[in-house]
């Protein structure tokens, strides 16, 4: 989860002022805060999340300490891809997480026959990423999806209309399962070159190539 700062602070003369952060992950913005409240000139300490939900200090620390143990701080990279002249899909996700103090990431990729377009291979990998989530038991926590398609990523943040039926079904499954895990839905678009891993997953999949699994990710 990703915070703002919001702080008064006060000088020995007693005068006072409020500052606030940029946006950064909770536990670093823990460490800041107690690291300033060592000064003994900050007061009114409040956490703003991406929701403009407020939290008090004590409020974030249980959260933090509520999901130590569970996949949490979680990016999901997915793609689709459709091949016209043989109607096939593959479908190529990538979930980035950390539990127990340690950074994970997951690779999963799947080949699909009963997709028509390109546009519905892309809701389809996001679904499958669903899936995994569902399996790493991610449930009520924000999580941020990461896709290099206008299409659902403006669909899916509400800029644009769900026109066609076979989207629009796609787009009803996938916020009824977020709904079901609690998932706070973050969207961000990027270009095909930044979603290189969830794209080669996809063209893996089309060529009969699966791929499955978890590695733990270590500072080079």
């Amino acid at each position: 989860m990703e915070v703002r700062i919001e702080w008064i602070y006060r000088v020995p003369k007693g005068m006072e002022t409020v500052f606030r952060s940029e946006e950064m992950p909770a536990a670093q913005a823990m460490l800041f805060v107690e690291d300033m409240e060592r000064t003994g000139r900050v007061k009114d300490v409040t956490f703003i999340d991406r929701f403009d939900s407020s939290w008090t200090v004590k409020e974030l620390k249980g959260y933090l300490k509520g999901i130590e143990t569970e996949p949490h701080n979680i990016r999901v990279y997915f793609d689709g891809g459709y091949d016209r002249a043989t109607s096939r899909s593959g479908l190529g996700c990538v979930i980035y997480y950390e539990q127990n103090g340690k950074s994970y990431r997951l690779r999963r990729n799947e080949f699909a026959a009963n997709l028509i377009s390109n546009n519905e291979a892309e809701y389809a990998a996001l679904y499958l990423s669903l899936q995994e989530l569902e399996l790493l038991s991610v449930h009520h926590l924000p999580v941020r999806f990461i896709g290099d398609s206008q299409v659902v990523i403006n669909h899916l943040s509400e800029e644009w209309p769900v026109i066609e039926k076979d989207l629009s079904s796609w787009a009803d499954r996938i916020e009824s399962k977020m709904k079901d895990l609690g998932i706070q839905p973050e969207y961000e678009l990027v270009s095909r070159k930044l979603n290189a891993e969830a794209d080669r997953l996809a063209t893996q999949a089309l060529n009969g190539i699966e791929i499955t699994g978890t590695k733990e990710m270590t500072a080079d």
